[in-house]
């Protein structure tokens, strides 16, 4: 099997992007990109653990759970879940952090690069309530790019089709998975 190597050899395989692909990243929140993300109830937060591995955690809410502070700064509660905290760790050890914004029906996304910052002033957890509730904490992220990317995957995942809904039977409940898992792990451990 023939591995890809180099910038070289993987751009001989695609065309030239369109200037206009080029050119669609910004470094502001526009009229429209707010528009957007106060629309979202769901997105999808990457950041890296200090050993360099990467990691992606959703986070929905009502719409307009994220706030769009000014036209470089948003900022959302952290729910509670597992208390591992294993992306706030990450912001801690590495603040650069990736957004990728969805709406339910629309194929566009909004994708996000910028900085987080963890915060628990009052008047912040007031302003970004999860649902009626104040959060421990909010993360804002100061915006470095962000751009509205191509329908495609959506397209052809047909995610918001109702025809290619899959009821949940083919799979355990998470609780089940989980205690799989951990008896397999054992098993492998000893």
């Amino acid at each position: 099997m023939t591995q890809i190597t180099t910038l070289e050899e993987l751009r001989e395989l695609y065309s030239t992007p369109h200037p206009l692909a080029m050119a669609k990243d910004i470094k502001h929140i526009d009229q429209h990109t707010r528009t957007f993300i106060e629309n979202s109830r769901l997105f999808f937060l990457s950041s890296t653990n200090q050993d360099g591995f990467l990691d992606i955690s959703p986070r929905g809410g009502d719409t307009g759970f994220v706030k769009v502070l000014d036209d470089k700064t948003l900022a959302f509660p952290d729910s509670p879940g597992n208390n591992r905290l294993d992306t706030l760790t990450n912001l801690i050890t590495n603040p650069k952090v990736g957004l990728l914004f969805i709406v339910s029906g629309v194929e566009d996304v909004v994708r996000v690069k910028g900085t987080a910052s963890i915060h628990i002033d009052d008047e912040i957890r007031d302003l970004c309530l999860d649902g009626k509730t104040k959060p421990k904490l909010v993360v804002k992220v100061t915006i470095d790019s962000l751009l509205f990317h191509c329908p495609k995957a959506l397209m052809k995942s047909k995610i918001w089709n109702n025809e290619s809904f899959v009821e949940r039977e083919f799979l355990p409940s998470l609780l089940k998975i989980i205690q799989d898992q951990q008896v397999e792990k054992e098993q492998r451990d000893n």
